[in-house]
């Protein structure tokens, strides 16, 4: 199933609209590495992590698996790890994925950028945890947590980010 995400914040599943946090950047279709912009194109989900510490796991037709305290992401376009998950310490450039907030208590690993991967085109694009106050992402799209966990349980297998 696909959702459909509009650049006013409105990811569309079916007849449900649902409010959405986006990059701060806006949505691009030439995503580059630290722009905070949200990439424009086809998204399929890849997996999902979850804080198995805090949460149950979300149903989903997609993988779903634990994160654990060293798991990372890197986002350092000159290292071979770019764009691809570590464990932490790392000898590149990483974002860590236990974190103290709530945002990445589920993540939905997205597609963009990864097969095959190409340096400098954005990294650790995912579908998250809004903030409470729907504060933009860093290039993310983002839910509430039960909305989140709702489209998830409804087979949502890609997501469309319509272009500006």
């Amino acid at each position: 199933m696909r959702a459909l995400v509009h650049p006013d914040g409105t990811l569309v599943l079916g007849d449900m609209r649902f409010r959405a946090a986006l990059g701060k950047g806006g949505i691009r279709t030439d995503k580059q590495e630290g722009d905070g912009a949200t990439p424009a194109g086809l998204l399929p989900l890849r997996r999902i992590l979850f804080r198995a510490d805090r949460r149950s796991p979300p149903q989903s037709v997609v993988p779903i698996e634990p994160l654990a305290p060293d798991d990372g992401w890197c986002d350092d376009p000159a290292h071979r790890d770019y764009n691809r998950p570590v464990r932490l310490p790392h000898g590149g450039r990483t974002e860590a994925l236990w974190r103290q907030d709530e945002v990445y208590d589920i993540i939905v690993v997205l597609g963009w950028n990864d097969s095959p991967v190409e340096r400098g085109r954005g990294s650790a694009i995912f579908l998250h945890v809004a903030r409470p106050d729907f504060a933009p992402t860093e290039g993310c799209v983002a839910l509430a947590p039960a909305e989140l966990r709702r489209v998830l349980a409804m087979g949502l297998t890609e997501v469309l980010v319509a272009g500006q």
